[in-house]
């Protein structure tokens, strides 16, 4: 894991070149402690920058930008591919020489070979830039799920891209004024969607895409994307397909120089993880929490009880209000864009690294895969729901009705869905919403009073042309919109922040490649009774557990002890800031924009 960053211009900033991407990977250099470096080529069309977090091959050979002998091929790259050993034995077959046990080698070797057909044979997490300084082209690509993170921003003939939104501000390249789409995304989301950033003229690199650049014309293609076609099969044929595959993706997350750790919440995902793990692996595993005060939110004897079952020695920190408070101007400072999530990822990475471990894996991606949100229910009831009521005259004035004088954030937004044709994406928006499409209107114009107003209600995109279940879609729209704009993107920032590498076993393209053929009605069975059936070895006081997620004690926190923090938050009267998450991502927002705004 590691932070990378680049510049690819044709007749500009030739002069400060070395200067520019110097000041990027300064602005990355807590994703990369253990190493770094820059290469600029002869003709300096090209920078390339790197920050290393040593996890495979710990030696200087694994120094980044890498290049192949003849110096033709440079890359930098973040994250790791899984598979790297088998693809490395393959072309080693095929006569290729090795000076290093890098997975960035790998990639390099690949790509000499087979250019941008390279991603098809990538199993991992990555984000990462080639060179070709014979052909003076640049080719970067994103992993399909979205996992790490990879910005750009271009003007002309060039493109600056990096690893996180700070780093491409660090550049003093572009202008920095907010974006409409990214502040209206963000606000009624609580995460902005991609491919749009909260700073205009940056985008994201969408998951499952490359980009091609050869002086200064730029080509991208989406090579990946989640598909559910469902195949015959039966109950038992499920379980086992689904045993076998989550068995093999924890073994390859496992590959590493250095320790895994693994976050432990206590809940059925995290708990099937480390199930699992205990049977892969034959060293003791290393297990970390976050425990509370308040007996509402604390999960912490339930994750040592789950450490305690499959033999893990675990780490448990209690988190006050106080000592959260301590943490918060930290938490801040890390921020690379707002969302409504984030601080409990980075409590939790505090706890990993304060004991040394550079590697931990995640239960991340179970709820999204398997069912377990209310919204695989809520959402194909609330469309069916409003088909029915589309029949009835004047449904869409009760739905303006709602929208403008609803008591709750929640009417406002049901407001929202019935004005529109009733879909999967609609009730997404509605049931997953922070603020409505009225109320992110307003406080939109309060930012930016010159600009025209968004009049879509969504910015995530439908499930590109398939013919899915409603259940289906819900999936498609929890792994594309909740889990990678938020889930994801906060993982990866605030785990980095402590310089720590975070893998998400459960969020992996060959499993959800095996698992999506199984029919919505088996694989998203209320309770994730498939991935029950398929980890037997997990607790029965954790499956009759009441569903938690890994939540703070926000509110409280925010009325009391941090008050300070959030008690200016200047907001139209008829805009309600309750609940909590709220008054929360605007206070967020205030804060990331007085920083970056200077």
């Amino acid at each position: 894991m590691c932070g990378i960053a680049g510049i690819l211009t044709v007749h500009q900033y030739h002069d400060a070149l070395e200067t520019i991407i110097r000041q990027m990977q300064t602005a990355l250099q807590h994703r990369g402690p253990d190493d770094s470096g820059i290469y600029i080529s002869s003709d300096r069309q090209a920078a390339l920058a790197h920050t290393r977090l040593a996890i495979l091959d710990l030696s200087p050979t694994g120094h980044q930008p890498m290049s192949t002998p003849d110096e033709r091929y440079w890359i930098t790259f973040n994250g790791e591919i899984y598979n790297f050993q088998q693809l490395r034995r393959h072309l080693i077959s095929q006569g290729e020489e090795f000076h290093s046990k890098t997975d960035t080698e790998v990639i390099l070797k690949l790509y000499q070979r087979e250019g941008s057909n390279c991603v098809e044979h990538l199993r991992g997490m990555f984000a990462f830039a080639i060179w070709d300084d014979f052909e003076k082209t640049c080719f970067l690509a994103r992993d399909p799920l979205g996992i790490k993170p990879l910005y750009y921003w271009q003007s002309g003939s060039t493109i600056i891209f990096a690893s996180e939104l700070r780093a491409i501000l660090a550049s003093s390249l572009p202008a920095v004024n907010m974006s409409i789409e990214g502040l209206y995304g963000y606000l009624t989301t609580g995460s902005v969607p991609e491919p749009y950033t909260l700073v205009e003229g940056i985008h994201c690199l969408a998951a499952g895409h490359w980009l091609h650049w050869q002086r200064g014309r730029v080509s991208k293609k989406q090579y990946w994307q989640i598909n559910f076609t469902p195949a015959t099969i039966s109950l038992l044929e499920a379980q086992k397909k689904v045993r076998e595959a989550l068995v093999d993706s924890i073994q390859h997350h496992f590959v590493s120089d250095v320790p895994v750790g693994i976050f432990l919440s206590g809940g059925i995902d995290s708990t099937a993880v480390l199930a699992l793990a205990s049977h892969t692996q034959k060293e003791q595993l290393c297990t970390y929490s976050i425990a509370f005060e308040e007996q509402e939110w604390n999960e912490g004897e339930i994750a040592q009880q789950v450490a305690k079952e499959f033999g893990a020695k675990h780490t448990e920190y209690k988190l006050t209000a106080s000592s959260a408070k301590k943490l918060l101007p930290l938490f801040l400072e890390a921020i690379d864009q707002p969302s409504v999530d984030g601080f409990n990822t980075f409590c939790v990475s505090q706890v990993a690294h304060e004991n040394g471990t550079k590697v931990v894996l995640s239960g991340l991606g179970g709820d999204e895969m398997f069912g377990g949100y209310n919204s695989f229910r809520k959402i194909p009831q609330m469309v069916t729901w409003g088909k029915r009521l589309q029949t009835i005259p004047l449904s869409s004035s009760v739905g303006m009705g709602l929208a403008h004088w609803g008591t709750s954030s929640k009417m406002k937004r049901l407001g929202d869905f019935l004005q529109q044709t009733p879909s999967s994406a609609a009730a997404h928006l509605s049931f997953r919403g922070i603020f409505s499409h009225t109320e992110a209107c307003a406080i939109t114009h309060q930012y930016l009073p010159d600009k025209s107003l968004p009049t879509d209600h969504s910015l995530i995109s439908n499930c590109q042309g398939q013919t899915l279940s409603l259940e289906d879609e819900v999936s498609f729209l929890e792994l594309s919109g909740y889990m990678r704009n938020q889930l994801l993107r906060d993982s990866d920032v605030m785990s980095m922040a402590w310089g720590l590498e975070l893998r998400v076993p459960l969020v992996d393209r060959t499993l959800l490649e095996t698992v999506a053929s199984i029919p919505s009605n088996i694989r998203l069975a209320a309770g994730k009774q498939l991935l029950i059936a398929a980890v037997s070895e997990l607790p029965e006081w954790v499956v009759n557990r009441p569903k938690r997620g890994f939540s703070f004690p926000f509110e409280e926190w925010m009325a009391g002890e941090w008050r300070e923090y959030f008690s200016n938050v200047n907001i139209l009267q008829n805009i309600p800031l309750k609940p909590w998450y709220r008054r929360w991502s605007l206070a967020i927002l205030k804060y990331w924009w007085e920083q970056v705004a200077v």
